[in-house]
């Protein structure tokens, strides 16, 4: 089994049975986990610690695993990888966790060695982006170490996702990369609605080209998106 030994993982889970059973399982495991039962003390913690992963209860007190999950995207800039984790496994009911930011989706009830495979992975996932690379194109740099855009010197406000789809352009550049592969870098075998990509490159310009002279970010009819030096 993968091991997820010495990881910092908070665990969101309001059924407290059930949340002794997986702190048990991740701590026999070597993991360090913190714990709440409710969605604002999940929210206070993710915001405050540092986390390898969450793993992350639609249901709960407070606000919801969903609400949780999108303030901590949008409004708190957080990517930290999240496993939500529902009753629910109804397709729709996915794309919203999707939509809201989640990195994977686990269906109760569930084999615990499933749930730290999965783990794991958004783990090894996530450091393997961090690289001590600058990626540069024109007047825009990126560092993938510190996880800070600049262009002309002025630093970028951007989204998780819009980092991530703007490191993989640059790390391309000059090429087109297709909606496909940006779909699935951000959200692997379940891409959510069109308009949701659509939605993040548009949010993504507004930082990257709207308030300079030159745009950068091209769009390719029906292929993809590319990042070119003019």
């Amino acid at each position: 089994m993968d091991s997820i030994k010495n990881s910092r993982i908070l665990l969101v889970e309001d059924h407290k049975d059930l949340a002794e059973t997986i702190i048990d399982f991740l701590e026999t495991m070597g993991a360090i986990v913190d714990y709440a039962a409710d969605g604002i003390s999940g929210l206070h913690l993710a915001r405050s610690e540092k986390f390898d992963v969450i793993v992350l209860d639609v249901n709960l007190p407070g606000i919801d695993g969903i609400e949780l999950c999108s303030k901590l995207r949008e409004q708190h800039d957080n990517a930290v990888p999240v496993l939500m984790v529902t009753a629910r496994d109804e397709l729709n009911d996915k794309l919203t966790g999707f939509q809201a930011g989640a990195d994977d989706y686990l269906v109760k009830p569930f084999d615990l060695p499933e749930l730290v495979v999965r783990a794991h992975a958004l783990i090894r996932r996530q450091r393997g982006r961090v690289t001590l690379s600058k990626l540069k194109v024109a007047d825009l740099v990126l560092d993938s170490a510190t996880r800070v855009a600049t262009r002309q010197g002025k630093e970028l406000t951007l989204t998780p996702a819009g980092f991530q789809i703007l490191e993989l352009l640059m790390s391309n550049t000059p090429n087109i990369v297709s909606r496909e592969e940006i779909e699935t870098a951000l959200w692997g075998d379940e891409p959510p609605a069109s308009d949701t990509l659509r939605s993040q490159i548009y949010k993504l310009r507004q930082q990257v080209d709207k308030p300079f002279d030159t745009a950068l970010i091209h769009t390719s009819k029906r292929s993809g998106y590319r990042i070119t030096a003019p």
